[in-house]
Formats: C-alpha cells, sequence, structure tokens
C-alpha cells in the first residue's frame, strides 16, 4: 500500500452506496460525476484519437487533425508515435479533456474491415510497440489513454451482438498480444471494453477482464465501456468499471439493490470506486494530489505535417520522384480538391482547415503552371454546403440558422452555425424534446449548373428552396447498427438548378425518428448536395487531355466517409467510381504520372504497375496538401512501411470474412493472420507488409548475435546510405522454426529498428529480440528450445541476411 492508496481507501470511506454506485455510471455523453464533499471535479473524456474533438461535435470548437493511425503505424517509428501522444495531449487540455478514447489497437484481421484506418497494423508486436508509445506521450503529459477495444473487435457488421470464437492460443498470441504493451510497460490508465463476445460472454462480462488484464499484468485503471456496451447488472460483478454514457444505464438503483441483498458484495464497488477516484488523482481532477504535469509541446500543425510525410508509403518510383521543378503540372482527382483527412465514425474531428493536395502542389510549385480536372465524381451521398458560399438569414453573418421546435411549434432553442453538417453528441440542446429541426441558409453558389440539395438522418424532412417545398421524404436506417444510422444515414435530396452569384434561400424541417437507449438524446444531420448526373466519360476525357498537356500528372484516388467508417464493414477493395479507369487514361495519355492514394485502408490498384510512381498517403490529417508539396519536392522523403499487407486481387486475401453466420464470426485462422497468412498460403501480394521505398539507397551487412541474456538478444548489424542524400530505412527482424513441433508462422515480426542516415554515413544496428516473442501459448507460455532463425529484411518477403540463435 502506498500513501496514495491509503487516501484513496480513506476517501472511499467517507462515501455511501449510493454516492459509490452513481459514480459507476456517466453524468452524461461525455463526463463523470463530481463530488464537492471529497473534493472530486467531473472528469472529462472525448473521442480520438486521431484528434481531440472534446465535448462538443461543433465546427465553432476546431480540432487539430493528425493523420489517421494507419499513418502514424507506417511510420515504424516509437519516437514519432510518443509525439503523436503528447501533441494529442496538449490538444485535450486546451479542451479541458482529461482522457482521450484511444488509441484502437484491434487488428487488420481483414481488410474489409470498416475501421481499418483507425487502428494501427495487422501484426500484433508493431501494434503493441506503437501503441505503448503512444499510451506513454500521452500519459507524459498528464492525459488518460485508454487502449482500446477489449478485444477481438476487429470488424463492424454486428458488432454490438457478435460472438468471436477465438482460441486462447491466438488471443494470447495475437489479439491480447496487441494490448500488453500499453498496459505492463506503460501502465495505460484506462482500458475500453468492447460491445462484441469473445467465447460465449459478452467483452464487459468477461473473464478476460481479470485474466490475463488484472491479475496477470497488473493494470491498476478504469475499464470504461464503449458507449451502451454495458447491458446488464451482472456485469458488475466483473471487472468492469465504469458505464457509458450516462445518466442513465443498467446499473444505477438496480445494482444499489444487488448489493443490499448480498447478491453482489460491497467489496466489487469499493474497488471499481477506488480505481475511478485513481484515475481522478493522475489526471488532476481530485483534490489534494498533484496531476502529472506536462513534459512536453510542439506545434500541432506542423507535427502533423511531419507525420503525414513520415507515415507515406512510397509504394512504387521509376525515378520520377522528387520532381525535377517542371513547368506544367495537371492536378486530377475528386480527391486532390476534397481531399479525405479522416475516416468516418467516433473518430472524426472537425478541423479549422484542411490544406489539399492541389494547394500543396500550388505552394510547392510557385513558377508551374497548375491546372485541375475532377476526372471522376468519388462523393457518396451529401456534402456539406461551402461553407464560404452560406449566409445566416436571421444575422447577415456567414454561417446558418439552426432552430428547434416542440411539438406545438413553440421554439425550445436556437443557435447559428457555421457548417451544414450538424452532430449532436452531449451539449446543450435539447435533443430529446424537439419535434423539429429547422436549418435555413441564404446559398450562393460559385458555379452554375444542376445539383442535388437535401438532407441525409433518419426521420422525415422536407426541402425547400425559396419557399417552395421541393421534397417531403422520410428515411429509415439502414442495416441495424445504430452507429452507421447515427453516423452515415441515407441521403434524401431534390434537384436544384443554381446559377453562379445569386443567392436562394435553402430551408430544410426535420423531424428525427426516435431511438431508446444511449443515442436517445443525439441527433445526426447533414444538410447539402449532391452531383447532379455528369457524362462520367467526358470527364475522364477531359482529364486525359489535361495530363497530355502537362510535364507531369498527379493523380489522387481515393476513398471517403461511406466507404470507410465505423459501423459498417466494406463489401471490396475497389476504388469508388471510374477512379481506375481515370487512372488508365491518365496513364495513356502521360506515362509521366504519379498517383497519390488517399485511403485509409488497402484499396486495388490494377494499374499500379503502368504508374510512374505511386505514394499513399492514408487519411493524412489537416496537412495533407503541406506534406504532398513536401514530398513531391523532395524537401521530405517518404518515410513509410507498410503495416498492413495490400493485395492484387480481392480473392487472394487468405483471411476476409468480416460477416457472421448466425451471430457467431469463427476466427478459423487461429494465430495465421496478414502476412502469417499470405505466406502460409503461398501467395503474392500486391505489396507485402513491411514494404517501402525512399529517395536513397541502403545496404545492411555485419549481421551478428549475442547470446539470450536476462531473456534478450539482440541482432547487430551495419546499415550504409549508399545513396546522394539523407534518408531513413526500416530495419525489420523476423523469426521462424521450420523444424517446430507446434503450429507456428513461417515468418514472424519479432523486432524491428528506424534507421537515419546522411548520404554514405554508416550506422551500427542493435535490435533486441525478447525470448517471449519467441514463446508459444499453450496452457501458458512455453519456450520450445533450440535453433531459431532470425531473418533481417526489409519486408516481410524482401530478406537480406540471416543469423541463428539458439535457445
Amino acid at each position: 500500500m502506498t500513501a496514495t492508496d491509503d487516501r484513496i481507501d480513506d476517501l472511499v470511506g467517507k462515501l455511501g452506496l449510493e454516492e459509490k454506485v452513481r459514480l459507476l455510471t456517466g453524468r452524461d455523453f461525455w463526463t463523470t460525476w463530481p463530488i464537492e464533499e471529497i473534493g472530486l471535479r467531473r472528469m472529462v473524456v472525448s473521442d480520438g484519437p486521431s484528434g481531440v474533438r472534446g465535448e462538443v461535435w461543433d465546427e465553432r470548437s476546431p480540432s487539430l487533425n493528425l493523420p489517421s493511425a494507419t499513418s502514424l503505424s507506417s511510420s515504424w517509428d516509437t519516437g514519432i508515435a510518443a509525439r503523436y501522444g503528447a501533441v494529442a495531449a496538449v490538444e485535450a487540455r486546451r479542451k479541458g479533456v482529461d482522457v482521450v478514447l484511444g488509441p484502437t489497437i484491434n487488428l487488420h484481421r481483414s481488410p474489409l474491415g470498416g475501421r481499418h484506418f483507425e487502428a494501427f497494423s495487422e501484426d500484433p508486436l508493431l501494434t503493441a510497440r506503437l501503441a505503448a508509445a503512444y499510451v506513454r506521450g500521452l500519459q507524459d503529459n498528464g492525459v488518460g489513454a485508454t487502449p482500446k477495444h477489449y478485444v477481438a473487435n476487429d470488424f463492424e457488421t454486428d458488432r454490438f451482438t457478435v460472438d468471436v470464437r477465438v482460441s486462447e492460443r491466438a488471443l494470447r498470441e495475437v489479439y491480447l498480444r496487441a494490448f500488453e504493451d500499453a498496459v505492463v510497460q506503460e501502465r495505460a490508465w484506462l482500458v475500453m471494453s468492447a460491445y462484441n463476445s469473445i467465447n460465449g460472454a459478452t467483452a464487459t462480462e468477461n473473464e478476460l477482464l481479470e485474466t490475463p488484464l488484472n491479475s496477470e499484468w497488473g493494470f491498476d485503471g478504469v475499464v470504461i465501456s464503449d458507449w451502451t456496451a454495458v447491458r446488464s447488472v451482472r456485469s458488475a460483478k466483473h471487472a468492469q468499471d465504469l458505464v457509458m454514457p450516462g445518466p442513465r444505464g443498467p446499473w444505477g438503483d438496480k445494482l444499489v439493490e444487488a448489493v443490499r441483498s448480498g447478491a453482489i458484495d460491497e467489496a466489487v464497488i469499493d474497488r471499481k470506486v477506488r480505481r475511478i477516484l485513481h484515475l481522478a488523482a493522475r489526471v488532476g481532477a481530485l483534490e489534494g494530489f498533484e496531476p502529472v504535469e506536462p513534459a512536453r509541446s510542439e506545434d500541432g500543425a506542423a507535427f502533423a505535417r511531419e507525420a503525414a510525410v513520415e507515415g507515406s508509403v512510397l509504394l512504387a518510383n521509376d525515378g520520377i520522384l522528387p520532381l525535377a521543378e517542371p513547368a506544367r503540372i495537371a492536378v486530377i482527382g475528386h480527391n486532390a480538391l476534397h481531399a479525405r483527412s479522416q475516416g468516418g465514425g467516433s473518430a472524426t474531428v472537425l478541423p479549422e482547415r484542411v490544406v489539399s493536395p492541389l494547394d500543396g502542389v500550388r505552394a510547392a510549385f510557385p513558377d508551374a503552371e497548375v491546372s485541375y480536372s475532377l476526372g471522376a465524381i468519388v462523393q457518396e451521398g451529401l456534402a456539406e454546403l461551402d461553407r464560404d458560399a452560406m449566409r445566416n438569414p436571421v444575422t447577415g453573418e456567414l454561417g446558418a440558422r439552426v432552430e428547434m421546435l416542440d411539438a406545438q411549434g413553440a421554439l425550445l432553442f436556437a443557435e447559428d452555425r457555421l457548417a451544414s453538417g450538424l452532430v449532436y453528441f452531449g451539449g446543450d440542446a435539447p435533443i430529446g424534446e424537439l419535434a423539429t429541426l429547422v436549418f435555413e441558409t441564404d446559398y450562393t453558389p460559385a458555379e452554375s449548373g444542376p445539383q442535388r440539395f437535401g438532407f441525409a438522418s433518419v426521420g422525415t424532412g422536407r426541402i425547400f428552396t425559396d419557399g417552395e417545398l421541393v421534397a417531403e421524404r422520410t428515411t429509415e436506417a439502414v442495416g441495424t447498427d445504430l452507429g452507421a444510422a447515427f453516423l452515415s444515414p441515407p441521403a434524401v435530396s431534390a434537384p436544384v438548378q443554381f446559377r453562379s452569384g445569386r443567392s436562394v434561400r435553402l430551408r430544410v424541417e426535420f423531424s428525427p425518428q426516435r431511438v431508446d437507449g444511449g443515442l436517445s438524446n443525439a441527433l445526426s444531420i447533414t444538410i447539402g448536395t449532391e452531383p447532379a448526373d455528369v457524362d462520367a466519360d467526358e470527364l475522364i476525357a477531359d482529364a486525359g487531355r489535361a495530363a497530355a498537356g502537362a510535364d507531369v500528372a498527379v493523380v489522387v484516388v481515393g476513398t471517403n466517409s461511406r466507404v470507410e467508417s465505423e459501423g459498417y464493414d466494406r463489401t471490396d477493395l475497389s476504388l469508388p467510381g471510374r477512379q481506375d479507369d481515370l487512372v488508365r487514361a491518365v496513364l495513356a495519355a502521360n506515362p509521366r504520372t504519379v498517383v497519390l492514394v488517399n485511403s485509409g485502408a488497402p484499396v486495388l490498384l490494377p494499374w499500379r504497375e503502368q504508374a510512374a510512381a505511386i505514394v499513399l498517403n492514408y487519411f493524412a490529417g489537416q496537412e495533407y496538401g503541406a506534406a504532398v508539396g513536401d514530398l513531391l519536392t523532395g524537401a521530405r522523403e517518404p518515410g513509410g512501411r507498410l503495416p498492413t499487407t495490400w493485395p492484387a486481387a480481392l480473392d487472394d486475401v487468405p483471411v476476409l470474412d468480416v460477416t457472421p453466420v448466425d451471430g457467431t464470426l469463427a476466427y478459423d485462422e487461429d494465430i495465421h493472420i496478414g502476412y502469417r497468412a499470405w505466406l502460409r498460403a503461398g501467395a503474392a501480394p500486391a505489396y507485402p507488409f513491411g514494404h517501402g521505398l525512399g529517395y536513397t539507397s541502403w545496404s545492411l551487412t555485419d549481421v551478428t548475435t549475442t547470446p539470450f541474456t536476462d531473456g534478450v538478444t539482440t541482432v547487430g548489424l551495419t546499415a550504409r546510405n549508399t545513396g546522394g542524400r539523407a534518408g531513413k530505412h526500416v530495419v525489420q527482424v523476423y523469426a521462424s522454426r521450420p523444424d517446430s513441433a507446434v503450429d507456428r508462422p513461417v515468418r514472424w515480426l519479432v523486432g524491428f529498428a528506424t534507421v537515419r542516415a546522411a548520404a554514405g554515413e554508416v550506422v551500427d544496428v542493435r535490435v533486441p529480440v525478447h525470448e517471449r516473442d519467441l514463446a508459444h501459448w499453450e496452457d501458458g507460455w512455453q519456450h520450445e528450445p533450440g535453433e531459431y532463425t532470425l531473418h533481417i529484411g526489409t519486408s516481410a518477403l524482401d530478406i537480406v541476411a540471416t543469423t541463428t540463435v539458439r535457445l
């Protein structure tokens, strides 16, 4: 027992049973209950992990938008991950946030996973190392980290009800391994329990919360539930500590009764309260306890730009990059102008600005003639109205007027907004009481032509232009996932003929469909436009003509939040719309074409062998375009390596299924996911795990190993930058045991190191390999004695040297 433990025990002793139980359910969507008598203030939690939104989902309170987790993990750099966490912590403190709900470290089991962009990698070791660094960056700066979603929450289909059937070995070696370092090494202050069941028991009522989390890993933090994941009083018997959201939930009075009846021991409640107070002490929410003082701070936008570069993967390059000051550049693609900086879902933040690739190219090449062509329409569903084209009819300023009316038409609430995407998930708006939401703005389009104007939400809406009713429709949720209905609802629109410079009064009157449970006081609606019917062939032809007349073409292809989002999985890996046809046409017109891929997860690139260069940028955050300028000019080198295998064809993927059958999804592949499954199947991907090029060249020589000491052997080698400029290299160490008595992967990652060197510089590299990462699980960790081969490479397929070590 420490002095802190004693003081917290004293505080627990001052609370009555009702006060204790109330602490165990949130006060609202984003905060916990305060108790002034013991000096406890509320704690604020916020969605992350690629930015910190805060208590309100509101463009008037913008947030720093960092690159997606797939971009972060592509850096293969724990230093970048720690700085990422530190920058998020500074942003959290700016917004009054105590706990960030991240990092998301579920694994890329299948490339169809809809939330793939928000998670790190297909490999448990890479995920574990980077996640631990992220947690360290947050918590060294006084903000709680929440590794999530514990555990086997690796897909979206039926995520609330599915039972994942997975062997104990796969759990230990793969899915739990991804969480372990964040808890054991960095002492994460929270862990989030998932929606799904694991082997017959929901995550919030699962023994995995106790073993290994508490009993083996020594977790002393708070297990917070995913929103609405706790469903019964029964879960209170388990190591589930905090139910979110509040104030209603399944515990409350029922839990008080269960304790008084003897069904649940009050000591169980005390343990949960003790952990919540300990968290409060750590974040500075409890009087008498000194919070962690921030250790570091840096410019957030500058870091977002650097992280986007470090996470960009140069998939292919025939020597065209970096560009040599072209006089004419044709920039092409929907995503070049309307870049995706993040995926859809609860991870969304609202940045103050997003630098598009087109902006970035123009800034990086100020003396070049830069043209722009749409090429192909990628947008699915509604796009928000251009903020600069909206004027509030009440104030006359930029924006729109939003009013909420009761069933009698009386005004309940009014506000002036700057954007037409509205999400009420917490905050002061009386969502539970409103009958009708009214949105109104005077819209002055920049271009003439037909478009479709409407809304996206679940309920009944009436659409008006200049006072005329043009459509009245009711929409129903697609599927059963409440998250998808809330975050990516269906759209209704009507044709409108806009004229450049002519203002039109746009109005939507919307009555939401009522839902029960945790989203009963939440509302999401987007008012905006859909593209009118266009001649797709002519768009592609226009792009081809622009490319033919340029020295170089830069094509940006990608996905959007309708393709990659929380709430649903993907059905295929193809780029949406006519983008593949567009790239083929541009390549035919100008072989000097650089393709930038703006997706959070793998997509098929059937034209990849014809492109002069391909750069994967992922969802690169708000400084995307600035990073593109750095990469194209060569001011910075793309520093990324793939954290996930990219397939050439959907049918090649060895582990694909994300669709439960009769409520169950079996992880029959066991420990063989990602590159392990590809190696086992003998299939060739488009780009293997670990792949990534740079702007210089390297040699790796003089490989040595040391005997195991205290459970660690060290792989030593010499890395030489043999090129003409400074650069980065990622040394990867894989293990194999061909004659093993147990089923093992063909190769599996056991260590890596990031190397940076000037042209001609020689660096001594040391990569520790832990005995534990050679072990297998069979009723405990087992160490098979004998010789292991260590493979030193630049990807899971590209091995440049081997050595052996004896265990």
